[in-house]
């Protein structure tokens, strides 16, 4: 019986490379892919750290030449800027706080790359991403914690279907950060001391609103800062600039602390207030994507989290005619239009959609 295709997603970092040698180690038949998603030179004037550069699919190849397995390169810049930059842009400019990582994940590596896997005869596909996968006693794929919980990404796979899920590998899920870059540093990686990423991957100097003013060519229209009850503070430049919850950076001098308490694209309003009113007991969810099952039709008990690097919280979730409530025992600080809610059972993943706003 021949072994099991498998096409390794390869990004030139430490996580993708020791995920192609142990997939070899373990017998399948492996073939590195690299994406090419983003040119940084289209919109990123004069930065030099950005994604998918020459140096990174350099140390993919270098990677795939040292374990002897066939290395690709797939242009999808096309639909990356359709699926993920424009998502960006659009989500900014209407007042909202996207992640873009899991539009990438939902459109590019689990649904393009995926895809093109099937079409070249590849059985599954395989990350670097920190999670595992398992099959439950009745026939359902779940998506569980990583073992290293500083390094679970788990938050930005939510969006995985049951079909993507059942043929996806990744390999590094009951690995510590430590045990992988020792792996690399085993198997002489040019990489086995690369730092990780930390940004967006197309604004690299984490500047958005700057990008944005690229992308479209367009300055970002000024506006009223106002107060919860309507009345003008001040003008700022523009909602872009801004996000729920920030302090710091808003130009302009009211006398004691002030928040960006919400954001609306039609008015070009900032609402300004205390930090006692960024706080929500519940949060309305839509976008829905559960693992274990198809949907809840009941109340049930989760953790949830908000934000990638939010602790999770105990919460209650129950349907609601837009989509769920999550009902926080303790209120959340600045539930973000356009982030992630995502629900955990213990270390399973139960779904996750997107936040549409905090109720009272």
């Amino acid at each position: 019986m021949s072994a099991e295709k498998v096409m390794a997603g390869m990004s030139g970092g430490v996580d993708s490379s020791v995920c192609a040698a142990l997939l070899l180690k373990a017998g399948y038949e492996v073939s590195g892919v690299t994406l090419r998603l983003y040119d940084g030179e289209d919109y990123n004037a004069g930065l030099t750290k950005t994604c998918c550069s020459l140096s990174d699919a350099e140390d993919a190849k270098a990677v795939c030449m040292r374990l002897g397995i066939p290395h690709y390169v797939f242009n999808f810049k096309d639909t990356f800027g359709d699926c993920v930059i424009n998502n960006f842009v659009n989500e900014y400019i209407s007042g909202r706080t996207p992640n873009p990582c899991i539009e990438c994940n939902r459109k590019i590596k689990f649904e393009a790359m995926l895809d093109r896997a099937k079409t070249l005869g590849y059985d599954k596909i395989a990350t670097g991403h920190y999670a595992v996968v398992e099959r439950a006693k009745n026939g359902r794929y779940l998506l569980k914690k990583a073992a290293d919980k500083s390094k679970d990404q788990t938050y930005v796979l939510y969006c995985l279907t049951q079909e993507q899920l059942s043929r996806t590998l990744f390999p590094l899920g009951r690995l510590t950060k430590t045990e992988v870059r020792q792996i690399a540093a085993e198997n002489g990686f040019v990489n086995a001391e690369k730092p990780d990423s930390q940004d967006i991957c197309f604004v690299p100097d984490g500047d958005y609103a700057a990008f944005i003013e690229r992308y479209t060519g367009k300055t970002a229209a000024k506006g009223d800062f106002t107060d919860v009850f309507g009345k003008v503070l001040g003008e700022h430049n523009g909602i872009i600039r801004y996000t729920v919850g920030q302090r710091k950076g808003l130009g302009i001098a009211l006398g004691k602390p002030r928040f960006v308490i919400s954001k609306n694209a039609e008015t070009d309003t900032v609402v300004l207030g205390d930090e006692e009113e960024l706080f929500y007991k519940r949060v309305l969810v839509s976008g829905l994507n559960f693992i274990p099952f198809d949907n809840i039709e009941e109340e049930m008990r989760v953790t949830a989290k908000l934000r990638y690097r939010h602790a999770e919280q105990p919460a209650v979730i129950y349907p609601a005619q837009d989509g769920i409530i999550v009902e926080f025992d303790e209120p959340q600080r600045a539930p973000s239009p356009g982030q992630a809610a995502v629900f955990y059972d213990g270390d399973i993943v139960v779904g996750g959609g997107t936040i549409v706003k905090g109720i009272d």
